[in-house]
């Protein structure tokens, strides 16, 4: 296959796409060993292995070359960068460019069966396993070593197969790694390493099989290290010739010649019957590249689909305010929330910085649940955002639903790359096949002093993530009912949690309070509430003021200190994706002025986003510029308590803009 696409470079180079000439009898050795309750995360040079798993020519082909069949992306991501799903393979989830950061992926399906097996929720009886390929220059990313330190902590069953082939793309081992990858491994106690030569098929398939048979008996990670050389070009894009020095030893380390000699001197082949074997499957890749070619391309309607998957939770349902219930503040909605719904679904578990049962989170938003469902349901992790956030994408693959929180979010910038790269295109790059059904919570926005490092607002960077869905709940009950929605919906979700409203102590955030509604209360994505509603008004200036979390209570009382509550409609989108452009649209026509209130600073911000698509949309109905009330735009919220003030919104910050636009 790498010659035929090496002989079609100007057909097949479309589209970019790496080949394992070098690397073949390692991949073929994994690859034939696999059973289809495994899991394994291939990286960009695996066609050897995809072919060992069962795939055909035909169907990598199809991938090469982006046809709409392509059966793991239908044309969506290139060659070699595999999603399956398929009864009879091993289980593939989506797999990104695959540099080290589907290494956290993978270790999270590895850390669903160790939950599994501790909670007696698995049912099989050969022990499934996790594989992990790597290529060697991937080895230096950070994301490798939080995917091995909870891998040994939890003693997993992993194996994180890394082919050394010596090359970044043009920079060498000797330029960019200070060690190989067993060399590093022993800085990981409980994890064995193991060295190879991954050109002798042998020694490769015995290592293996004695490697598998010892992670389904005795559950814990591995690292094989094999050496191979690189026959090929980086990609199609970046050719060997340019840069390659090492070309006539690494073609002496060839693993094919060494094929030929073992079906000769083991097998018995004779030179004709290898040759006939590899007539036999010269014609065979040719005739299915002509049948690739000739496939259909995707279609213009097929751009969106599967960015999410469907959701049963489509309307409001059940008792939001029951008769006889207590009022509860935000946080403990939300507590209430996660207890119930690890009461009813054993695959429901919470884990991340400090949840445990020593603690129970440092907002107490996690109290007693350790304590009520056991240590292997309710855990502390390592401080490691991007493990926190990535591992959910495994463990919603083995069918668990994860709760996982980023302790601040100011602390979510090290899962950012997790959080776009592995968790939110998942779903639309495979296909539909693998959505991540994961719920990530994350205290946000300035309150008593927090300084620059547990103040921030961070949506606007998040909401720019496509493929996730974004709440940011202005009260307790919406907090419990989008929490159930979240915990139903097959897709990730974020929930932004105010910080200032958690136990309502900030002035003028009493309304963050509820009567805790009835444990079948559900909140679906999408539906803004018009909390503070007014009639049409011909006589007189009225106003719609669109905002969201602590925004909202500004808004309240911002309208009522002004006694104008018949004159102000106030507009709480609940969600910022999905988000309820109708409502919107209807009160700002309605209204005919239209106010924004956010707490991020308002440049370059989903509010001033939201800002212009509220002029677009509404421009014939408006008597006044669509305005927005932000914090100033300083690169962080500082300490001091009046610097803090003077930054962000308040009640007699919106009081003054609502004036100048209703006297506009």
């Amino acid at each position: 296959m790498a010659f035929l696409y090496e002989e079609n470079f100007k057909v097949v180079s479309k589209y970019v796409h790496a080949t394992s000439r070098g690397h073949e009898a390692i991949q073929t050795a994994v690859g034939m060993q696999l059973l289809p309750q495994d899991y394994v995360f291939p990286y960009y040079r695996d066609d050897s292995m995809l072919l060992a798993l069962g795939m055909t020519p035909y169907q990598l082909m199809l991938q090469v070359l982006a046809k709409r069949d392509d059966p793991f992306s239908g044309g969506r991501t290139y060659y070699s960068h595999p999603s399956l799903r398929d009864d009879d393979k091993p289980k593939i989830p989506h797999q990104s460019s695959a540099t080290g950061m589907q290494a956290i992926p993978a270790t999270g399906v590895a850390m669903g069966f160790w939950y599994k097996e501790a909670e007696g929720l698995s049912q099989e009886e050969d022990l499934p396993i996790v594989v992990c390929s790597l290529g060697d220059a991937s080895m230096t990313e950070g994301e490798i070593a939080e995917a091995m330190q909870m891998a040994v902590l939890k003693k997993l069953p992993i194996l994180y197969l890394v082919q050394d082939n010596g090359w970044d793309i043009s920079a060498n081992a000797e330029e960019t790694r200070a060690q190989d990858a067993v060399h590093y491994a022993r800085g990981f106690n409980g994890l064995e390493a193991i060295s190879i030569d991954g050109t002798d098929f042998q020694e490769s398939y015995r290592t293996i099989k004695q490697v598998f048979k010892t992670m389904r008996e005795e559950r814990r990670p591995f690292l094989v290290h094999a050496r191979v050389p690189l026959l090929n070009h980086h990609t199609s894009g970046v050719r060997m010739e340019w840069y390659r020095d090492d070309l006539e030893e690494a073609r002496t380390r060839d693993p094919y010649p060494k094929f030929q000699r073992l079906l000769e001197e083991e097998y018995g082949l004779s030179f004709d019957e290898i040759h006939a074997i590899e007539d036999e499957c010269i014609e065979k890749v040719r005739a299915e590249y002509e049948l690739a070619l000739a496939a259909e391309d995707p279609k213009p309607e097929d751009l969106v689909t599967h960015d999410f998957a469907p959701t049963p939770i489509t309307e409001e349902s059940g008792e939001r305010e029951p008769v006889g219930a207590e009022r509860v503040v935000m946080v403990d909605c939300a507590l209430f929330a996660i207890e119930e719904l690890m009461a009813k679904h054993k695959e429901c578990l919470l884990y991340g910085q400090d949840v445990g049962g020593r603690l129970g989170g440092v907002f107490r938003e996690a109290a007693t649940l350790a304590q009520k469902f056991g240590d292997n349901r309710v855990f502390n992790t390592p401080i490691q955002e991007a493990f926190i956030v990535g591992s959910t994408v495994g463990m919603s693959a083995v069918g668990l639903k994860p709760i996982v929180e980023v302790q601040f979010a100011d602390y979510i910038w090290p899962g950012l790359n997790q959080l776009f790269t592995e968790v939110s295109r998942s779903c639309y790059l495979s296909n539909g096949k693998w959505p991540v059904s994961m719920i990530l919570r994350v205290p946000i926005g300035a309150y008593g002093s927090g300084g620059p490092y547990h103040s921030s607002s961070v949506e606007s960077v998040v909401s720019n993530i496509r493929g996730i869905k974004i709440a940011y709940p202005s009260n307790g009950a919406d907090l419990k009912g989008l929490l159930k929605a979240a915990y139903y919906d097959p897709n990730p979700v974020v929930i932004f949690e105010h910080k200032g409203l958690y136990w309502s102590k900030v002035p003028g955030t009493k309304g963050a309070t509820s009567l805790e509604p009835a444990e079948d209360y559900m909140l679906p994505f999408g539906k803004a509430w018009v909390l503070q509603e007014i009639w049409k008004q011909e006589e007189q200036e009225t106003l719609s003021i669109i905002t969201y979390g602590m925004g909202v209570h500004w808004a309240v009382n911002a309208a009522e200190r002004l006694g104008l509550q018949d004159r102000i409609e106030i507009v709480d989108l609940r969600t910022l994706h999905p988000i309820d452009y109708k409502t919107i649209f209807d009160s700002v026509r309605k209204c005919g002025k239209a106010l924004v209130v956010t707490e991020e600073p308002s440049e370059n911000s989903f509010s001033r986003a939201l800002q212009g698509r509220i002029q677009e949309e509404c421009f014939q109905s408006l008597d006044a510029p669509v305005m927005l009330i932000g914090s100033e735009n300083m690169p962080a919220i500082p300490l001091n308590s009046t610097l803090e003030q003077t930054m962000i919104p308040s009640v007699e910050k919106v009081m003054e803009k609502i004036k100048a636009l209703l006297d506009y």
